[in-house]
Order: C-alpha cells, then sequence, then structure tokens
C-alpha cells in the first residue's frame, strides 16, 4: 500500500501532543484527521516550555482549545473541489481556538460546496511567546503562504485563496488583510517567499479596532497586554490599516452583540470605502456573538456564497 504524507503529518503532530490533549478530545467521526504543521522546526520565541495543550468541552460542550505550542492547519478535502481555497480562523477572544462552532463546522461547510478549507489553530499571545502580539499574525501569514506553496497537491489555484475569522478570529483575518506585508517572523523556507495576501476576507462579528471602548476587552488585553501604548492600539486596530492594497471584504455582524460592538464593523466598512475597496456588509436585528454558521436569525452564510462566487473566488 502507497504511503500517503497526509497520515504521516497527521500521526507525527499527534504524537507530539500531550496525552492531555489525546485524552480531552476525541475527534467526532467528521472532524478531519489531515494536519500540516505549520512551523518545521516549531515556532520561533517560545518562552514558557511547560505550555500544555489542552481541547477541553466549554459549557456548551463545545471545544475550546488553550495552550498551542504547535499551530497548525486541520484540512478537509471536498469530495468536488472547484479549486478554491480558504483559511478558517476560529475566535475566542486570543484566550483560546473556539475550535468546534468556528473551525471544524465551518470547513465541513465550506468542503461540502467545493472549497478546500483549512483550519488555523494558532498560538495565543498570552500564553508565553516573546513577540505576543505578533504570534497569531505570524502564524496567519505562514499559514496562507503554506496552502499556497502545496496547492498542486490540494488541487487549487494559489489565486482563489481567502481567508474568514470570527470574533477575534476575525480580527486575525483582517490583521491577515492589511498587514499581510508586516515582517512578523523570520522566513524558515522557500514557502515564505510567496504572498500572505489573501484573495478576500470575511470578517464575521469581528473585533476589528483595538480602541478603549470599542474593542473587546478581553480581546485587546490577550493580544496588547493591559495598559498597551498608543502606537501598539493603532498598529492593530485594523480599520487604521486598510489601504489601497486590502483585498475586497466580505462582513457581517448582528446590532444586539453584546460581546463585541457592532461599531467595529462598521469602523472597518467606512475605511475599506474611503480607500474605494469593494466590501459587502450585512447587519442583522438579533443574532447576539458566537454563532458561527447556526444563527436562526443571522444567516450569512448563504449571502456570504453568493458573493464569494460573484467574486470569482468560488465556482
Amino acid at each position: 500500500m502507497p504511503i500517503d504524507r497526509r497520515h504521516i503529518l497527521s500521526a507525527g503532530l499527534l504524537a507530539a501532543l500531550p496525552l492531555s490533549v489525546r485524552s480531552q478530545t476525541p475527534a467526532s467521526p467528521t472532524d478531519s484527521t489531515e494536519v500540516m504543521p505549520l512551523w518545521p522546526k516549531g515556532p520561533a520565541g517560545d518562552i514558557n516550555p511547560t505550555r500544555q495543550e489542552v481541547a477541553a468541552p466549554s459549557g456548551n460542550t463545545k471545544r475550546f482549545v488553550t495552550g498551542v505550542s504547535q499551530p497548525r492547519l486541520t484540512i478537509y478535502r471536498p469530495q468536488k473541489p472547484n479549486g478554491a481555497a480558504m483559511l478558517v480562523i476560529p475566535g475566542g477572544g486570543y484566550r483560546f481556538v473556539s475550535i468546534d462552532n468556528e473551525g471544524h463546522e465551518i470547513a465541513r461547510w465550506l468542503a461540502a460546496h467545493g472549497v478546500t478549507a483549512f483550519i488555523l489553530t494558532y498560538r495565543l499571545p498570552a500564553e508565553g511567546w516573546a513577540m505576543p502580539h505578533l504570534a497569531p499574525l505570524a502564524d496567519a501569514q505562514r499559514a496562507i503562504k503554506l496552502i499556497r506553496h502545496h496547492h498542486a497537491s490540494y488541487g487549487i489555484d494559489p489565486d482563489r485563496t481567502g481567508v474568514i475569522g470570527f470574533s477575534a478570529g476575525g480580527h486575525l483575518c483582517a490583521s491577515l488583510a492589511t498587514l499581510f506585508n508586516h515582517p512578523a517572523y523570520e522566513a524558515v523556507d522557500t514557502a515564505d517567499a510567496l504572498s500572505a495576501r489573501p484573495a478576500l476576507f470575511a470578517p464575521i462579528y469581528p473585533v476589528i479596532s483595538m480602541a478603549a471602548g470599542i474593542s473587546h476587552g478581553g480581546s485587546r488585553t490577550n493580544l496588547l497586554g493591559a495598559a498597551p501604548a498608543e502606537d501598539m492600539v493603532n498598529q492593530f486596530s485594523t480599520e487604521k490599516l486598510v489601504s489601497p492594497a486590502t483585498p475586497p471584504a466580505f462582513i457581517a455582524h448582528s446590532e444586539d452583540d453584546g460581546t463585541v460592538p457592532v461599531a467595529n464593523a462598521l469602523l472597518l466598512r467606512e475605511a475599506l470605502k474611503t480607500h474605494g475597496i469593494k466590501v459587502e456588509t450585512h447587519l442583522f436585528a438579533e443574532g447576539g456573538h458566537g454563532y458561527g454558521l447556526n444563527a436562526p436569525k443571522a444567516k450569512w452564510g448563504d449571502l456570504f456564497l453568493s458573493y464569494a462566487r460573484a467574486r470569482g473566488l468560488f465556482a
């Protein structure tokens, strides 16, 4: 029987994870086991070697991942790929990674529509990294470069690679779209010569600004610290970073979001419009926060598929 490189990658990563992770996170029968580590020798700047990864159920039985030492992509291949790819970035306030409803569920949905989906399990800045504010961005930049580097093996067009993110993952999504050229890490191989600019980006109920009173407080503190300097706030307020090079956007948010103010979505939309960037924005009267694909009154999914097709990303 021929050796499948996908299973080598998956098995190697699983063996490297602590037993606490493997015992607490039995995979659903529908969870992909195809995994690609982001960093061949592990990520730089680890100052907390005792960190342990855990994926524990929250109160609603969804798994929240903490203690990420080995950032990675989990890959969902569609039965009938249409050549498009999406990087999926779950939220969690930069305190955990909401891997189920903003990760696996989104990836399965995209794959059902012919899109090859890559879930990003990224480092959490407050867990012991030398450059904590850059660790998630470095992982996101590296992820999209690796997707493009390996495009032939996934049957995808590297120019049809987008990104979607939720809540704090929406902030990371918007950071990738505006800071794709920012030197967040030193190159490690030939993949790093490729562009990290997504073809489009879709922040869903996103954190956008780091300004006090607008941002989600937990995301701001976990990313920048308890009392960040003004220049740091501006550097990671993505509405201030939009430029003519920013890709087209799809934004969805609920007006009654009690966690991340809808002002975040509106600030991003205004900045995109100011710079002449194509943007489609959907505001829902109800929906709250953290619903992933499944809010009964904030059904953005079909709207996004239509938008992506119209932009030429999906077939």
